[in-house]
């Protein structure tokens, strides 16, 4: 399942430069992947009672446009890929002229909450993919 948000860019954003701050970006995706997992009908409290976290391992995250002050951007989230414990979701941001402004694959690994080991996929989890 693929799903979006829209956010308006604050002037807590932006940086030196005039534009959003790269590391807002990241911000931008994590918003937009906890939606993503509530709309899946995974919610933190779900995978807390499953005793299972999930942990960011890895970012690959391009910046390909600008975003200024006041701009509406959209931030769509779908999974792509797993494995036993890893899985990757795909985030790209897009503004009002439909124009992609950053796109990332973050990937992120199931662990015990106890632990703090790796386990495998919860199977509400790997049915998203």
């Amino acid at each position: 399942m693929k799903t979006s948000i829209t956010i308006e860019v604050r002037p807590t954003e932006i940086d030196v430069m005039g534009h959003v701050n790269n590391a807002k970006y990241l911000e931008y995706m994590e918003w937009s992947r906890e939606d993503w997992y509530n709309r899946s009908e995974l919610p933190f409290d779900t995978f807390t009672e499953m005793g299972v976290g999930t942990v960011t391992v890895n970012i690959n995250i391009n910046y390909r446009k600008e975003a200024t002050l006041g701009q509406k951007l959209t931030v769509s989230t779908e999974p792509i890929r797993k494995g036993r414990s890893s899985f990757v979701l795909k985030h790209e941001i897009y503004n009002e002229q439909s124009e992609r402004v950053a796109d990332a694959e973050v990937t992120s690994v199931t662990i015990d909450l106890h632990k703090r080991k790796s386990v495998p996929l919860p199977e509400q989890l790997a049915q998203q993919f």
